[in-house]
């Protein structure tokens, strides 16, 4: 077993890594409705991975079997509240880089080195490229 209850597969993964905008207002309640919903179905799929919302952008890694990931994404473009979602990455992986579902949120005027820190820390698992993209995401983001 993993971090979160998930056994480990010893077969490759599929990892995607996308990025989309949220359309219209999407608020705090929003998030963390998306954010249940997502661990709901992500749990029952056995897909891992780690949701960064700012505000106005998705950025998201998503692994686990191949068809469990594709469901997974394929219900995140039937979801209104996304739009111009961009597929950054589509990789296999041999193991888990995210060990449980994770969302990192960080609501504007709140600590952004404290948010950045937490950001390196829930990626520090992960792939060069993966953890590039994350925490230049969030870098970017400080000002917001």
């Amino acid at each position: 077993m993993t971090a979160g209850g998930l056994e480990r597969i010893d077969c490759d993964m599929r990892q995607i890594l996308y990025i989309s905008t949220a359309a219209g207002s999407v608020i705090a309640n929003d998030a963390n409705e998306i954010l249940a919903t997502s661990n709901r179905n992500n749990t029952a799929d056995g897909v891992t991975g780690l949701l960064y919302f700012d505000g106005k952008r998705f950025l998201q890694a998503l692994e686990g079997e191949p068809s469990a990931v594709a469901r997974a994404l394929s219900r995140i473009e039937g979801d209104p509240r996304h739009r111009a979602i961009v597929i950054l990455s589509d990789r296999t992986v041999d193991a888990r880089e995210f060990g449980s579902w994770s969302m990192a949120y960080r609501a504007t005027g709140t600590d952004a080195d404290g948010f950045i820190a937490r950001v390196a820390d829930l990626v520090s698992g992960a792939s060069a490229n993966v953890r590039a993209t994350f925490t230049s995401f969030a870098e970017a983001r400080r000002a917001a």
